[in-house]
């Protein structure tokens, strides 16, 4: 039973089907696991949504930064959509209301022992470990499912706190740990997360590295898939020295989809269809 990791799909469906057919993928054999970011800027995620639901045990999907995005629009702050979201459709949609409810029971963080891999959006701070995390992933699990979590997408924007206390409280906590999950790219040796940074490392201007690059990062030694950086496909080949594994290659910028098989992790690719350059 093949496992597929595949990179940000942001609308992508049609290569999202490329893909597939480069794979050979069969529902009753393979499963998937998608880095988050199902939806927006790219034209079709109303498409990508019914799919992925649509596999039900086939597939799993972690939170990104731009489903959270479509999840707050859905429960009425709309004032948060920019003109370069392509949500309409989706929220227009007869299904619209079952298909955010299965998405705000999807996890932040999927790990699955067997494989010994780890699964998230963004990135972690250098101060949790696996376990950690896990557990404050079910922090934010447990209000997105649940009836405060219209008032949670009310306060989840803004980049404050910027570095982690265990007795961080309330939104302030919630906000944070959704911030490492679904928007972290760069941190400080402190733990501080530097949301000014988003291009290559070669390109960083301040301090900030990384944030799994940092060597005091307690979930070293672990295998964590992510997405979210699509800039990181010009940075380096090989980020498995760091026990990471980037599948964010900008298919909605006009790069690739991208799949690891995790049992022999090896990778599959498909070119956009988008005409927009990265």
């Amino acid at each position: 039973m093949p496992t597929f990791a595949i990179g940000d799909l942001q609308g992508c469906h049609q290569e999202l089907e490329d893909l597939l057919h480069e794979i050979n993928f069969d529902p009753g054999r393979d499963r998937l696991w998608f880095t988050g970011d199902l939806v927006n800027r790219g034209p079709q995620s109303l498409a990508c949504l019914r799919f992925v639901k649509g596999l039900g045990a086939a597939a799993l999907t972690v939170l990104g930064n731009h489903d959270l995005h479509l999840l707050a629009a859905g429960s009425g702050y709309r004032e948060w959509l920019g003109p370069g979201d392509t949500l309409d459709e989706t929220l227009a949609a007869a299904d619209c209301a079952e298909l955010l409810a299965w998405l705000r029971r999807q996890p932040l963080v999927w790990r699955d022992p067997e494989l010994g891999f780890t699964m998230l959006h963004a990135g972690l701070p250098p101060q949790w470990s696996l376990a950690q995390a896990l557990r404050l992933s079910a922090e934010v699990e447990e209000v997105l499912r649940g009836p405060a979590h219209e008032a949670f997408f009310a306060n989840m924007y803004g980049n404050q706190p910027d570095v982690w206390a265990e007795d961080l409280a309330g939104w302030e906590r919630l906000r944070f740990i959704v911030n490492c999950f679904t928007r972290l790219r760069y941190c400080h040796e402190d733990g501080r997360l530097d949301f000014k940074e988003k291009g290559t490392p070669s390109a960083a201007t301040g301090p900030a590295r990384p944030w799994f690059e940092l060597e005091n990062r307690t979930s070293r030694g672990e295998k964590i898939l992510f997405g979210h950086w699509a800039a990181l496909r010009s940075y380096q080949q090989d980020y498995s020295r760091f026990g990471v594994y980037p599948l964010d290659m900008g298919c909605v910028w006009g790069g690739d989809l991208a799949a690891l098989r995790l049992e022999d992790q090896r990778h599959f690719r498909v070119p956009s269809r988008q005409v927009r350059a990265i």
